[in-house]
């Protein structure tokens, strides 16, 4: 019995212009409740597949008949074998090709503004894992910001817009997941720059992303500039761009603000986080339109799919920068910490060049929701 296969590419674009879509979950439950497939406009029912070897009659009724369905579990093989089992009974679903780890890796491109002198600026959205990276593209030079490690990724859209990769940055050290900015760097030549503070112990060279560092893209001189922002980790950097977007890394997302202990010092790097969001941030333009590294919830895409807000309205809004009382700010830093990362140790040796581990190991260490984030 042939059933068709979804890619995680159609997954999104439902999800982004929230089209319906009924999706039927066949991992464990504990699994389903930590990390699933999220949309406006998705319905979902967990049925684990073990709970299935015996027939689907106990499930047909529960699925509806007014929208797609879809079978999703983990790696791909449970889904195709409940998705014939569902055809055999005359119900027509699809499988999610490559599973959940096809949907962790799947990045979708949305163009987020016009920068100067014709420029484009382009946000890919890792919708599986709530990563957000970005390429700025400007009289056929281009820079990279927090590259996830699906590095071909950026390598092809970059050809595709006739683009050489010049520049190429972290925000900060990642401990959520692995970082592509070496590898690109070292397929175009491109520079790669890290924050100094928290390259400390790295095993690799790279440039020194330091505070007021300007780099041009482009003959149009569309500047990049460095904004040391501490507080997520002790080098985080913001960037300003073309003097209106902010890209925040891991400081500021749109519904809430960076978490401080991934490196075990969240007593000591709460006060950097409060001063760069509360200083160094209220000083900038109230038309920046903040670009984070992350989103962590999926209501903060935009109808676009873009996630991006401008700062005057996240002062408005965000309830991470409107706590008067610096220790209820630092209580809610410090004790009202989400879960953290998976693998998020071995995830920053990785970044660190300590370790190297092959390809599927870094599936594995990544597989999991963004956990960057206090709300």
């Amino acid at each position: 019995m042939i059933v068709k296969a979804m890619k995680a590419s159609e997954v999104a674009k439902k999800v982004v212009n929230n089209q319906p879509l009924f999706i039927l979950d066949v991992r464990n439950g504990e699994a389903f409740a930590d990390w699933k497939i999220e949309g406006g406009n998705i319905h979902y029912l967990n049925t684990p597949y073990f709970d299935l070897l015996d027939g689907v009659e106990e499930v047909v009724s529960e699925l509806p008949t007014d929208r797609d369905i879809l079978v999703v579990c983990a790696k791909e093989g449970s889904s195709v074998m409940v998705a014939e089992m569902l055809s055999e009974e005359g119900i027509h679903a699809a499988y999610l090709e490559g599973g959940m780890k096809s949907w962790s890796e799947h990045l979708e491109p949305v163009k987020v503004g016009e920068l100067q002198g014709g420029g484009e600026l382009y946000q890919f959205v890792r919708l599986g894992k709530g990563c957000l990276s970005y390429m700025a593209i400007s009289d056929g030079e281009a820079a990279v910001i927090d590259a996830t490690r699906m590095a071909d990724i950026f390598l092809d859209f970059a050809q595709e817009k006739g683009a050489t990769i010049k520049h190429v940055f972290d925000t900060h050290l990642h401990a959520d997941h692995i970082s592509g900015g070496r590898a690109i760097a070292e397929a175009t030549g491109a520079s790669y720059y890290l924050p100094p503070k928290d390259a400390e112990d790295v095993a690799f060279e790279y440039a020194a992303l330091e505070n007021g560092l300007e780099v041009a893209i482009g003959s149009s001189e569309i500047e990049i500039e460095a904004l040391y922002s501490p507080g997520h980790t002790i080098g985080s950097t913001s960037f300003i761009v073309d003097q209106r977007y902010l890209m925040t890394g891991d400081i500021l997302f749109i519904d809430s603000i960076g978490r401080p202990d991934l490196a075990g010092l969240a007593d000591d790097w709460v006060g950097d986080l409060r001063e760069s969001l509360y200083k160094r941030y209220q000083e900038l333009a109230d038309e920046l339109v903040v670009l984070p590294a992350h989103f962590m919830i999926i209501e903060e895409l935009n109808e676009d799919g873009s996630v991006a807000k401008k700062l005057g309205d996240l002062f408005k809004e965000n309830h991470g920068l409107n706590i008067a009382d610096e220790q209820e700010f630092r209580d809610m830093v410090t004790k009202n910490l989400p879960p953290q990362p998976n693998a998020y140790q071995d995830i920053r040796k990785t970044n660190m060049g300590k370790i190297v581990p092959d390809e599927e190991v870094q599936r594995e260490m990544e597989i999991g929701p963004n956990r960057c984030a206090v709300r």
